[in-house]
């Protein structure tokens, strides 16, 4: 038998005991003298499983050390940044031991992992890997391109001027009049996402695969798009505040029934001149066949592809940027950089215990907490489009 199949085995002994006791009670509540045997024998049974168990991983365990190479080859730099030697998360010993917790289902737990505890049981990512999952939700996720990122450590208020003060001409000699200067606040606070996957214990124990690009790459893709999705559609509640949002989202310069040239125009000059030097769309794929359509009055496409590989293309001479999470009944165009995403803390790996013990199988939980909004409305400017057709010059 496998461990987890003596494992499994062991916790279906210990539920059919406590069973036993329960239903052999007197109305003392006391075992009769044979019951009280026959309980002793499943004890001992429970204990040999567990017996067993413990010889079973002191085995793999001393397997494991004789299968480890018996010299390793010096493949990176030295342990110094600017002639100083990384510290805390950022050295190698912690990278090093986070590794070798995920392959030995953090039964070996270096002591260095210590400086970086969770506060719920798990382990704060090495920041060599929060620097690549951030690479990897930009690579992803257009909003953490075009927007402001701020990492806080609590709630972030940001002040917002709501009226701003006037001039005016006055006659010679005549008395000032004051305009009033009002501020508000906008708060980020911090929403939780996750994400789990289940690896398989052959894989962890596999050192020819790339564990460690694996859980990076699938964590990144899968945190970028949740993270996505809330920027642009997010309730607010429980979740970051979208930019399509109804309230506290863009402002609705127009609701028109077809995607038209005129409406794509009035669409750029409804945001202020101030905002449209940073501009660019933001579409979904269902629109662009429509939006590429559109000719001006020349005939020409005013469909500008782009010149450069990697490069956005461009409409009207704006950057054009496709989500298949934005909504496919609206297009937005702004200067992003007013939407604010707040980073609390840092993201951080926990271990689910035995969850899928019985599967061969461990769990991983990869979280982290962040909030976004627009903090000014009127930067971005959302066109509504009704049951839409065909596009129209």
């Amino acid at each position: 038998m496998t461990i987890n199949e003596l494992r499994e085995a062991r916790n279906k002994a210990w539920q059919g005991a406590k069973a036993f006791v329960e239903s052999k009670r007197d109305k003392d509540g006391l075992l009769s003298k044979e019951d009280a045997a026959a309980y002793d024998e499943m004890e001992k049974k429970i204990k040999d499983y567990s017996a067993e168990i413990e010889r079973m991983e002191q085995m793999e365990k001393i397997e494991n050390e004789l299968n480890k190479p018996v010299n390793i080859p010096i493949v990176t730099k030295p342990m110094t940044v600017n002639g100083k030697e990384k510290t805390g998360r950022a050295s190698n010993e912690y990278k090093a031991g986070m590794l070798m917790a995920l392959r030995t289902n953090f039964k070996q737990i270096s002591n260095v992992l210590q400086e970086g505890v969770d506060a719920d049981g798990g382990y704060l990512v090495p920041e060599e890997y929060d620097s690549r999952l951030i690479q990897t939700l930009e690579e992803e996720n257009i909003m953490r391109k075009l927007s402001t990122r701020i990492t806080t450590s609590g709630e972030h208020k940001i002040n917002i001027a709501a009226t701003k003060p006037a001039a005016a001409w006055i006659e010679e000699g005549a008395a000032l009049t004051f305009g009033d200067a009002t501020f508000s606040q906008i708060l980020l606070d911090a929403h939780k996402l996750h994400v789990a996957i289940k690896v398989t214990e052959e894989l962890l124990f596999d050192n020819s695969f790339g564990l460690e690009n694996y859980i990076i790459d699938q964590f990144g893709k899968a945190l970028a798009n949740a993270e996505e999705d809330a920027f642009l559609n997010g309730t607010g509640v429980g979740q970051p505040l979208g930019l399509f949002a109804d309230k506290g989202g863009g402002t609705v310069a127009n609701t028109v029934t077809a995607l038209t040239t005129d409406a794509a125009i009035g669409l750029v000059y409804a945001l202020k001149r101030p905002y449209r030097k940073n501009a660019s769309f933001i579409i979904n794929d269902q629109l662009i066949a429509q939006l590429r359509t559109l000719k001006d009055n020349n005939g020409a496409y005013m469909w500008q592809p782009a010149l450069t590989a990697g490069e956005p293309d461009k409409f009207l001479g704006y950057d054009v940027y496709t989500s298949q999470y934005a909504p496919s009944n609206a297009i937005a165009f702004g200067d992003y950089k007013y939407y604010n995403i707040g980073d609390r803390g840092t993201r951080s790996f926990k271990q689910l215990n035995e969850l899928f013990a019985g599967n061969g199988m461990i769990g991983y939980v990869a979280k982290e907490r962040v909030d976004g909004k627009l903090i000014l409305p009127e930067a971005v400017q959302i066109l509504k489009i009704g049951a839409a057709k065909a596009a129209k010059a």
